[in-house]
């Protein structure tokens, strides 16, 4: 039983690190159904519930103190790539596909816990929250809410089951739709010319090669806007249950990202690299104090997955028939909510290539407002 504060935080990050090297170097298809992410969790979970790390308040306070630094540097350095200004070449359309798509995954959680709460275990409407927060932005905003609602890593555990099993099913079901676009574009009555303009306007940019420089200057930045918005998020006052100090701290974290995206900042490659390197180590701390004895609890969460999504295809149905709305801007609408970077921009680049921005661009934008959806949904289900 391990209970050196420093081995476990290193043996942590050296199991993201193998995680994410045999990921990333491997041509098989089990990570096309099993993420790196969720692996990791699984992995780390594990490692608790057999024994391996002991329960000590020195590993305890470090695992908190990391956590709460890495945080508000992450949702930086992930919003740092969100220029609000590329918004206007989605169009009417596409902003009124990713819109409804919003709501409709709201209205499912709400709806699908109302009905099933009887079953869950206690804290369910927090897991459900930060569920809501990576399918309508990301993992990166699920972590956030976690840490804001500080969700139980057992409940926790079940959302994340519930990002894999569920979000699998839906990428390849949307993946299979592909072909039929015509026919469904035809059954809605959609027209497809302004794609064709998209196409025009948006281009993607190379940032260049990420170098020492670039990473230790995103570093140094990051870690110095986390230690000043977890001052003033400190100091500020607490409202109702979600509107605390982590809240607030989160939120001047974003606006900071957001202002930095429209200035030089923004050109310097790496963000998305370091970003993602401080959410693996995030979840990987997570995960350690998770115990999956509970486990067998999982199977109610994975139909309650199935129910918010059947709740999310009616309305996005119902949308496409009243507005004419092709398959393309539903597909990706939904995928930038429920998959984020990781398959909008591959769902969009299936029809066409020169559509990867679009997803790029609707995913980037669930990243901006995932956390206070996933929080809205929290506090709606906290009120049932």
């Amino acid at each position: 039983m391990i209970q050196d504060t420093f081995l476990y935080v290193a043996l942590l990050i050296a199991l993201a690190a193998v995680i994410v090297w045999v990921e990333k170097s491997s041509s098989s298809k089990f990570f096309k159904y099993v993420p790196g992410i969720v692996l990791l969790y699984l992995s780390a979970a594990l490692l608790r519930t057999i024994g391996v790390f002991g329960e000590s308040e020195a590993m305890s306070s470090a695992n908190s103190t990391i956590r709460n630094v890495l945080l508000p540097a992450m949702i930086v350095l992930m919003l740092i790539n969100c220029d609000l200004r590329k918004l206007k070449h989605l169009g009417r359309k596409m902003i009124l596909g990713y819109t409804v798509a919003v709501f409709s995954i709201v209205a499912g959680f709400a709806i699908t816990y109302l009905i099933f709460q009887a079953w869950y275990a206690p804290d369910t409407w927090k897991a459900f929250g930060a569920l809501a927060g990576s399918w309508t932005g990301g993992s990166a905003n699920m972590v956030a809410i976690q840490g804001i609602l500080d969700v139980p890593e057992n409940i926790f555990g079940y959302a994340l089951i519930m990002d894999t099993v569920n979000y699998s099913v839906w990428v390849m079901f949307l993946f299979w739709l592909v072909p039929f676009a015509s026919k469904f574009n035809k059954w809605a009555g959609a027209k497809t010319e302004y794609l064709d303009q998209l196409q025009i306007d948006l281009k993607q940019e190379n940032n260049g090669t990420v170098g020492f420089k670039e990473l230790l200057g995103l570093l140094g930045l990051s870690l110095l806007i986390s230690a000043v918005s977890r001052y003033i998020g400190g100091v500020l006052p607490e409202v109702g249950a979600v509107i605390n100090g982590t809240t607030w701290t989160v939120t001047i974290a974003a606006i900071v990202g957001l202002i930095l995206a429209v200035t030089p900042v923004a050109k310097v490659p790496g963000t998305m690299d370091m970003a993602n390197v401080m959410l693996y180590v995030i979840i990987a701390l997570i995960a350690s104090n998770a115990d999956f004895s509970q486990l067998l609890q999982a199977p109610i969460y994975i139909i309650s997955g199935f129910f918010i999504l059947f709740i999310h295809l009616a309305v996005m149905l119902l949308l496409a028939k009243l507005f004419k709305i092709d398959l393309f801007t539903l597909g990706i609408a939904s995928l930038a909510n429920i998959g984020g970077m990781a398959s909008a921009p591959m769902l969009a680049g299936y029809y066409n290539r020169a559509l990867i921005p679009v997803g790029v661009i609707m995913a980037l934008l669930g990243s901006l407002i995932g956390t206070y959806a996933g929080l809205v949904v929290a506090q709606i289900l906290s009120m049932l």
